[in-house]
């Protein structure tokens, strides 16, 4: 039967995990390296996670993740809105740094489904929110059909910018350009110019 886990150890551990992000990055981030920060043995952390992503994904559910706290726009202009906050995105992911955490989430999400979801819950929703909130004010004020589910555009603007994060492709000026207009041509009440 396994050890209990300390309580002091793991919070160590995940306070190294959390230091390690804010100085070197997810990439630099090894198990030898945690075990020592945090001082606890390399058999600890085996014994406790099954990877160094799981203990991302649980320093990150107690802690904070880098860039996150951000203002969102919300203006009279939804595509404003709607580019800015594919800007912002693009921004974070230019970064090296964040393209291997958001790839690390991605990668815990996928292989541990009740650590991802409360991963989606805490990083996603507030954006998944935004979106909503502000396509429906679009929707009121007749810029975009009725019919528009606004919780599927939110889902298209976080799976492009997984998909980017995936490939290691920037999200360029022209690139938000392009997925902007194609989302508000797709949702528009009426044709532009009509």
């Amino acid at each position: 039967m396994p050890r209990p886990r300390s309580e002091n150890a793991r919070q160590s551990v995940l306070a190294a995990m959390r230091r390690a992000l804010a100085a070197d990055g997810y990439d630099a981030v090894t198990i030898e390296g945690l075990a020592a920060e945090a001082g606890v043995s390399k058999q600890t952390i085996y014994r406790w996670w099954p990877s160094k992503a799981a203990i991302l994904g649980e320093a990150l559910l107690e802690g904070s993740l880098p860039g996150a706290d951000v203002a969102l726009p919300f203006s009279d202009d939804l595509t404003a809105d709607l580019r800015g906050w594919f800007t912002l995105a693009g921004e974070n992911l230019s970064r090296p740094e964040n393209v291997a955490l958001a790839r690390a989430l991605i990668a815990v999400t996928a292989t541990d489904p009740e650590r991802g979801a409360a991963l989606n819950h805490r990083f996603a929703d507030p954006v998944v929110s935004w979106i909503v909130a502000r396509v429906t004010r679009a929707q009121e004020e007749g810029d975009v059909r009725p019919d528009v589910d606004a919780a599927a555009v939110a889902d298209q603007f976080l799976a492009a910018t997984s998909y980017s994060a995936l490939l290691g492709r920037p999200l360029t000026a022209a690139r938000v350009d392009a997925l902007v207009e194609l989302v508000t041509q797709g949702i528009a009440a009426r044709p532009r110019g009509r």
